[in-house]
């Protein structure tokens, strides 16, 4: 894929390119030091992905990234920032995807492949793929975003449209697919039942109570109920935890 780089520092440009430079899938086509310069870049080029920074002194890169969608096949968007609380705001001017900085190599490769399989696969044919499941989470938290790492996730259970995760602190809502995530973390989470993900690093015990068979999670008050259709799999999965 073509990509542009965007950052007002030119150490932090130089440092994608060479990120980029050993990806032979990928090809830095242009640089752009502020928002400006990218939409013209972006005319004038061949540009598959913007990678953007947000605070840029002129046309910081939200705005950027709301003038880019607003054009004919724009270019994805994976905004590169020091700062976590503005991504609530870039997903919602269309951004594929949040990098914090230092960006780590393979947290690039995850999100460019991920765009690859999202926006250039054929949609009539399953798609194999090697691409690393995060390492993090973004979670509605009123007005804000929240980060969690899924290392500290103890469930997730969807609840009508969102997911609620279960996490060391508490719980948060994410706008995701309880089957997506079992696809993503299949080897850290074991299905519980239609609606429920437990985390197996966390499963402590399986309890039956009143016809239902109950599992208890470490450091989690409440316990999620078993199918019987899931509950080989969360005894086996619990054999495997605690040996």
């Amino acid at each position: 894929m073509n990509i542009l780089l965007v950052d007002d520092e030119a150490p932090a440009r130089a440092r994608l390119a060479q990120l980029i430079a050993e990806l032979p899938e990928h090809r830095v086509v242009g640089e752009a030091e502020s928002g400006a310069q990218a939409l013209a870049l972006c005319a004038q080029l061949a540009v598959d992905v913007v990678l953007l920074d947000i605070r840029m002194p002129g046309l910081d890169g939200l705005e950027t990234a709301r003038l880019l969608a607003a054009r004919t096949a724009p270019p994805a968007v994976l905004f590169t920032t020091a700062y976590a609380d503005h991504a609530l705001a870039a997903f919602e001017v269309q951004a594929t995807d949040y990098l914090l900085k230092p960006v780590r190599r393979e947290r690039l490769i995850q999100a460019l492949e991920r765009l690859q399989l999202r926006h250039m696969a054929p949609q009539t044919a399953p798609v194999r793929t090697t691409v690393a499941p995060r390492s993090h989470l973004c979670a509605r938290l009123g007005g804000a975003v929240q980060v969690i790492p899924v290392e500290e996730v103890r469930y997730f259970k969807a609840e009508q449209k969102y997911v609620t995760v279960r996490h060391r602190d508490g719980e948060l809502l994410i706008e995701d697919s309880l089957m997506r995530l079992e696809t993503e973390f299949a080897n850290r989470f074991v299905r519980a039942h239609r609606n429920a993900l437990a985390a197996i690093a966390y499963l402590e015990s399986l309890q039956l109570r009143g016809g239902h068979h109950w599992l208890r999670l470490k450091d989690c008050p409440e316990p999620l109920v078993v199918s019987r259709r899931h509950l080989g799999l969360v005894r086996q999965a619990l054999q495997g935890a605690i040996a």
